[in-house]
C-alpha cells in the first residue's frame, strides 16, 4: 500500500490535533490535565560522577510535581527511570528535558549513555490541606 506525502502529513496533523484536544503529550511521562496546579523541581546533571552526578540527589518532590533535568555538563546525557516509565530523550550540554510528571511516589533513574550515573527521586505524598475552622 502506498501513501502520498500529503496524505501522511494530513494524518500527522490530525494525530497532533487529537493529542492536543485530549490534553495528551507526545513526550514521555504523564501529562497534566489543563489547569492543573503543579510545581516543578530541577535536577542538575553535574558530570559523570556516579551518584554525585545529579544535584540534588536524592531529589525531593511532592507527588504530582513536574521534574526537569538540566544538563550542566559538557556532554550529552539521556535519563530514564529504572522501571522504564519515563524517558527524557537526549539532553544536550546546556539543555533541559521537558517537564515530566512522575506517576509513582518516587523513582530511581540513570543515564543510558553513562550507566554509572544514578539518582533517585523521593516523592512525598502531598502536604495536608491547610487548617480551616475553629480548631486551628
Amino acid at each position: 500500500m502506498r501513501f502520498s506525502l500529503l496524505g501522511g502529513a494530513a494524518f500527522a496533523v490530525a494525530a497532533a490535533a487529537v493529542m492536543w484536544s485530549c490534553g495528551g503529550s507526545a513526550s514521555s511521562g504523564n501529562p497534566t490535565s489543563p489547569g492543573a496546579m503543579t510545581s516543578s523541581a530541577t535536577v542538575n546533571i553535574m558530570g559523570q560522577l556516579g551518584a554525585q552526578s545529579f544535584s540534588p540527589n536524592p531529589a525531593s518532590v511532592t507527588q504530582g510535581d513536574m521534574v526537569i533535568w538540566h544538563n550542566s555538563d559538557n556532554t550529552t546525557h539521556h535519563i530514564v527511570l529504572n522501571d522504564g516509565s519515563l524517558d527524557t530523550g537526549d539532553i544536550a550540554p546546556g539543555g533541559s528535558s521537558a517537564a515530566l510528571q512522575l506517576a509513582a511516589n518516587g523513582a530511581n533513574y540513570h543515564c543510558t549513555i553513562h550507566p554509572t550515573m544514578v539518582g533517585s527521586i523521593n516523592a512525598a505524598i502531598g502536604a495536608p490541606p491547610p487548617c480551616q475552622g475553629a480548631y486551628c
